[in-house]
């Protein structure tokens, strides 16, 4: 979604049975995770004509980063985009990319107000404007299959690439609930007011703005740190067994915490801020644990600390507050960190307060067949 990646005209060939990317004519993905723009590259950008504020990981700070310290290797491709506009591009063989709205807001720089990227002030900042992909809003077919695939017939209709996030929560996102997804990261999103719109001034929020569908905003904390910061965790404790002499599979590691934590019943007094990774508001911020003392080290305990403190940093992102001021009755959990670990889903409970449905097996996949089918 955030993520981008470049390619240079024709870059794949057709095979028997499939489209392969031909060698070289393709970049490395870029995503989300990507950490080369620092804090102080990122002030040395211009500022955004756009509500979003444009953080690392995203496609156009990411080529703003390659423009000035890689600018030979922009020579080299024509085209950018996130990697589901490129899987598009294949099975439509198209010429020229279209990136939805959604995906476009994502990557920063673009104006959802007028569903047009800051073209002007990229372009005098020496950014390579050329690669900006057309823009289409969501539900808009980007063109036929090419030919037919694993026995989908050839001109079946293909919509523009949409943003996973928005797909993830397609499905079960109704008025008054916000849908809280937990699985590599973690996002709490509702959908904003019909008469929502945003001021477009970019603002370093731990609550941001992105489009939806039908011209609706979807209200949105993303944290960086879900269940990445649970399978570290889990990670470690194989790793320690290693180096004790013990063969443990990751598997039964996880078996036995959860099981540790789910049976202690009670909150941890041990405090854990999960954060990794930083978050995109405060990308220095790592994680701590605190109010440490001999009666809280067990491992229940502390894998205990740790689900909580998962939560609790997305609470303190979008507290619950927030949502009783949006009018959200329910939250709807997704996402496979959450509905696999009861934990997890005892203190979702614990710090909203609120009434709480876990439904396994929804994802961004589903949704976006549903919104094509809908929009």
């Amino acid at each position: 979604m955030h993520g981008m990646l470049l390619w240079s005209d024709r870059a794949w060939d057709k095979t028997s049975s499939r489209r392969e990317v031909i060698k070289d004519s393709v970049s490395a993905l870029y995503t989300w995770q990507d950490t080369r723009c620092s804090p102080s590259f990122l002030s040395s950008l211009p500022p955004p004509q756009s509500h979003l504020t444009a953080y690392s990981g995203y496609g156009v700070p990411t080529l703003f980063w390659i423009a000035r310290h890689k600018p030979d290797k922009l020579k080299l491709f024509s085209h950018a985009g996130t990697v589901q506009d490129l899987a598009v591009a294949m099975l439509c063989d198209l010429k020229e990319p279209v990136m939805s709205v959604q995906n476009a807001a994502s990557w920063g720089y673009f104006d959802t107000t007028t569903q047009t990227w800051n073209t002007q002030i990229l372009e005098s900042a020496g950014f390579p404007v050329h690669l900006l992909p057309r823009v289409v809003k969501p539900g808009t077919l980007a063109g036929g299959l090419a030919e037919s695939w694993y026995g989908i017939p050839a001109g079946t209709p293909v919509g523009a690439a949409l943003g996973d996030l928005q797909c993830s929560v397609y499905t079960t996102m109704q008025p008054n609930v916000a849908v809280l997804n937990v699985s590599t990261s973690a996002q709490l999103a509702f959908i904003a007011t019909p008469d929502f719109q945003p001021k477009q001034v970019a603002d370093v929020s731990t609550v941001e703005y992105f489009p939806y569908f039908n011209d609706r905003y979807l209200a949105v904390a993303a944290s960086l740190n879900g269940g990445n910061a649970l399978a570290t965790f889990v990670k470690t404790l194989q790793q320690w067994t290693h180096e004790l002499g013990f063969n443990l599979p990751q598997a039964k590691v996880w078996e036995r915490v959860l099981a540790l934590a789910e049976g202690m019943g009670t909150k941890s007094s041990l405090q854990v801020i999960p954060t990794l990774l930083g978050e995109r508001h405060a990308p220095e911020q790592n994680a701590t644990v605190t109010n440490i003392d001999p009666g809280n080290l067990g491992l229940g305990q502390v894998f205990r600390a740790l689900c909580s403190g998962v939560i609790q940093n997305m609470h303190s992102m979008m507290p619950r507050e927030i949502l009783l001021d949006n009018n959200i009755e329910k939250i709807v959990g997704i996402g496979s960190a959450l509905t696999r670990n009861k934990v997890l889903q005892q203190e979702v409970e614990h710090w909203y307060q609120l009434p709480v449905q876990f439904v396994a097996g929804e994802d961004a996949a589903v949704g976006a067949a549903m919104s094509v089918l809908n929009v």
